[in-house]
């Protein structure tokens, strides 16, 4: 019987002392929420290439369903994409491949003379075997720049976040 008072009250205290940590969602309230009508005033900057379309795209495609606000802040983007082979075998020829999608990206506040916000750097990256038919390998090299320009947008605009609620 002491045992399980122990274990309530030991239980008691610790629930109460996370309560009391600060500890908030940083999205309470949905859409009304600091962060979320923050990302709903970004804009993205028009970046160059192939994958910049594709990340371009995926941050559009996230702040688009925070909502439509005033553009106050303009987000650049500057990508680093690339290949290098891992596994050789003794012909020297690459039987596995690791693409790196890399962004530095700038958060800069337009009502406020340009000042930048925010410089960071976000990457991912992913492994691709190196198929026989050189169509597969490119699929596959394909395949992994648009699973990692979903990842990295993931990582950019929830450091993006972060910045416009503190």
């Amino acid at each position: 019987m002491l045992n399980a008072f122990a274990r309530l009250a030991l239980g008691l205290a610790l629930a109460a002392s996370l309560s009391a940590c600060g500890l908030q969602p940083m999205y309470a309230g949905g859409r009304s929420s600091a962060a979320a009508q923050a990302l709903a005033s970004v804009q993205v900057e028009p970046i160059p290439g192939k994958n910049g379309w594709l990340m371009r795209n995926a941050l559009n495609d996230r702040l688009a369903a925070m909502g439509d606000a005033a553009p106050r802040y303009l987000l650049k983007v500057q990508l680093d994409d690339r290949i290098e082979g891992l596994g050789v075998r003794a012909d020297d020829t690459v039987t596995r491949e690791r693409r790196t999608l890399r962004a530095r990206y700038q958060l800069v506040d337009t009502q406020q003379d340009g000042k930048t916000i925010l410089d960071e750097t976000s990457s991912w990256d992913a492994g691709i075997d190196v198929a026989s038919s050189e169509y597969a390998t490119v699929a596959a090299e394909d395949s992994a720049l648009e699973r990692l320009t979903e990842i990295v947008a993931d990582r950019v605009l929830a450091s993006v976040a972060l910045a416009a609620r503190e």
